[in-house]
């Protein structure tokens, strides 16, 4: 089951929801998913169509429970693979299509061959608790949510831009700012990044699922954190490797051209023990010193070392004797 599927399923297990939410949910499903067609002179037939099996389950018992009209189902199997299946939930004129769209404030509009549904129910002038449920809803007639495991995108998908806007709009009361794009001539409006997702699903009351991305934004957060702190340290020790190397190549340069015996004391000192202790770092280094010194002072030493180094390939330094053991 996809991680889609498995929210909506979540969503039509809710229990102890109140009517009034009930019914925003259904206009929500009526108008952004259903479909009508006129009857000659006796109103409209409406065609709820959906490929999850639970959520046809959810509209055909709560519009027989809230409406008190009974749908007709009708399941149409793919001929290709006979796995997915089609539900149809039909509610005629006469068999109470009227009363549906009574009770959750829709209204339809005949254009010769082009029937549109309406919403006229005020969702802003209703309970907090409505509006959650009309947004439950508009999830669950069109949306969908990516895997949390590869990116973060959650997307309701609507037919006309005033339901999308009406979408984003009520997204707004939650701090929600969706976002609108159109793809295959349906207005997809989208919401990315993981905090904003997680908002989503506390306000359409997928808890369950909302804990689960969480358990994987966290995962994924820390195994981000490791990641960059191997890097980090796999950087700093090529870094403090290849400092290494370039030291005891110095030193071994000034060894056999110069003679370590024709360095001041304090650089003879370093270079013997860096030779010595190829691995140590330099407070390692800096702590077998007599007297113990310091990491900048030790780097400072080796410095020295390596401009002398590079002075000497380049023509023959000239030392001079003193604590400091500055090259001339």
């Amino acid at each position: 089951m996809s991680f889609s599927s498995s929210v909506k399923s979540e969503l039509c297990r809710l229990e102890n929801i109140e009517a009034c939410c009930v019914l925003s949910e259904l206009a929500a499903v009526v108008w952004l998913n259903g479909a009508a067609a006129p009857v000659p002179g006796d109103g409209f037939n409406i065609r709820i169509t959906t490929e999850n099996a639970a959520f046809a389950r959810w509209i055909y018992s709560s519009i027989r429970k809230y409406c008190g009209v009974i749908p007709e189902v009708t399941i149409r199997r793919s001929r290709k693979l006979k796995k997915h299946a089609t539900y149809m939930l039909f509610l005629t004129s006469a068999s109470g299509s009227g009363i549906l769209m009574e009770k959750t404030g829709i209204t339809a509009v005949s254009d010769g061959d082009r029937c549109e549904l309406m919403l006229t129910r005020k969702t802003d002038q209703e309970q907090a608790c409505c509006i959650k449920a009309f947004l439950r809803g508009a999830f669950l007639a069109g949306g969908s949510i990516s895997d949390p495991e590869k990116t973060y995108h959650l997307e309701l998908t609507s037919r006309t831009s005033e339901q999308a806007g009406e979408i984003r709009r009520l997204m707004g009361f939650y701090g929600l700012n969706g976002r609108t794009i159109i793809r295959k001539g349906s207005y997809v409006t989208y919401l990315k990044e993981g905090e904003n997702i997680v908002d989503f699903l506390n306000v359409i009351g997928a808890h369950r699922a909302l804990m689960e991305l969480e358990n994987v934004r966290i995962l994924k957060g820390m195994r981000n954190n490791v990641n960059r702190i191997v890097n980090c340290e796999t950087a700093n020790l090529g870094k403090t490797v290849n400092a290494s190397v370039r030291q005891v190549e110095n030193i071994l340069y000034i060894a056999e051209n110069i003679g370590l015996d024709k360095l001041p004391p304090s650089l003879r000192e370093i270079a013997e023990l860096r030779l010595e202790h190829k691995d140590l770092s330099l407070t390692e280094l800096g702590q077998m010193l007599s007297p113990p010194l310091g990491k900048s002072g030790v780097n400072h030493r080796l410095r020295k070392l390596d401009r002398i180094a590079e002075k000497h390939r380049g023509g023959p330094p000239e030392l001079k004797d003193g604590d400091n053991g500055e090259e001339i």
